[in-house]
């Protein structure tokens, strides 16, 4: 699985690479690689002679791909020396986590990314491709670990310290990017996080502007949402949480009046639709023909990592059927209700069938 998604990355860079050529690249024999490109050409991943590509219409999307690693105390933390803890890992980074649940939703969804070439970029790539994500577009990296996130809880649950490794996405040029750029002209849906360079940010900002791609935006921090400032006026959409919202509309928020008037100032930067994300108060929805507040649904609470990532998923998915922004944001609460009932970042029985049938019954 791990050599035909190589191959297809190599393909993609130049149809006409001789299969001497990928098998010297891969360590392979030449006849390892015919046998994998006859397959990858009955599975119809590759078309015929100078390996054609098939179109990809649908969702691409741009940012981190990492291990989450979380550590909590069995007691009070005692500082300076060994503390017992539970450790749990899995797959991170917000893009990343948006494509997984679009890819369980049956989206046409490709991530495009920067990984290692160790154990992490290996679950990575795996997990993330079994859940119907095209992750051909992910780069390894030899000189470089990939990224992780790393959280220390204590006794009650709550976060103590958390520690980012995420060097990696320096890598992620503008140079990076126009290598993939033949992959994302075909997509009609751009998803960006802020874990990459500002510079390749705001290229893939006004590239997708003067392509007509829209694009949709998670800021994943307030320091990382500075990023953004000044390419408002190019955003589709925009799914910043309550202190995110601050820092790109310059106030505080301290009530539903303010994320009004918040979404009103970032409205008036050039954004289409705002939905600031209020965790257990909801969200409010904004853009020339909405201003409203929506509550979260009720339901039983396990775990609220990864539930804004599975709201943002659920948006997209929506806004890519052609539903209303408010009709959107419903799919995008349904899902987060259903990831919170789990410990995990992603529910992993999502479909399709499932949301829809929430939907129709809210």
């Amino acid at each position: 699985m791990e050599k035909e998604a190589r191959i297809i990355a190599m393909i993609q860079q130049n149809p006409f690479i001789s299969q001497q050529v990928i098998a010297d690249e891969l360590s392979m024999s030449r006849s390892a690689v015919a046998g994998h490109i006859s397959n990858l050409m009955k599975s119809g991943r590759i078309k015929g002679r100078a390996y054609v590509l098939p179109e990809m219409k649908g969702i691409v999307c741009i940012g981190g791909a990492h291990l989450d690693r979380k550590a909590s105390c069995k007691a009070p933390i005692r500082y300076e020396t060994s503390n017992p803890v539970s450790v749990s890992e899995m797959c991170g980074g917000v893009v990343r986590n948006i494509s997984e649940n679009l890819g369980r939703l049956g989206s046409n969804v490709s991530l495009i990314s920067a990984v290692g070439k160790d154990k992490a970029g290996d679950i990575v790539l795996e997990k993330t491709a079994q859940a119907g994500v095209d992750t051909t577009q992910v780069k390894r990296l030899s000189q470089e670990a990939t990224g992780t996130y790393t959280a220390l809880l204590d006794a009650k649950g709550d976060l103590a310290v958390a520690m980012a490794d995420m060097a990696i996405y320096e890598q992620m040029t503008i140079a990076f990017i126009e290598e993939k750029w033949s992959h994302i002209a075909h997509a009609e849906w751009m998803v960006l996080d802020t874990n990459i360079p500002e510079d390749t940010l705001h290229y893939c900002i006004d590239r997708a502007a003067q392509e007509s791609i829209p694009v949709v935006i998670d800021p994943v921090s307030s320091a990382k949402a500075k990023k953004l400032h000044q390419r408002l006026k190019h955003i589709h959409t925009i799914l910043p949480n309550r202190e995110e919202a601050e820092v790109l509309a310059g106030m505080p928020i301290n009530a539903i009046a303010d994320c009004e008037q918040a979404a009103q100032r970032m409205l008036r930067m050039g954004v289409r639709n705002v939905i600031i994300t209020l965790g257990g108060d909801g969200a409010y929805v904004a853009s020339k023909t909405v201003k409203q507040h929506l509550p979260v649904q009720a339901t039983t609470v396990v775990d609220v990592t990864g539930a804004g990532d599975a709201f943002s998923a659920g948006v997209l998915y929506g806004l890519s059927h052609n539903k209303d922004l408010l009709e959107a944001c419903r799919y995008g609460m349904t899902i987060a209700a259903l990831t919170v009932q789990t410990s995990t970042s992603v529910h992993v029985h999502l479909s399709k069938e499932k949301i829809h049938n929430h939907v129709v019954a809210l």
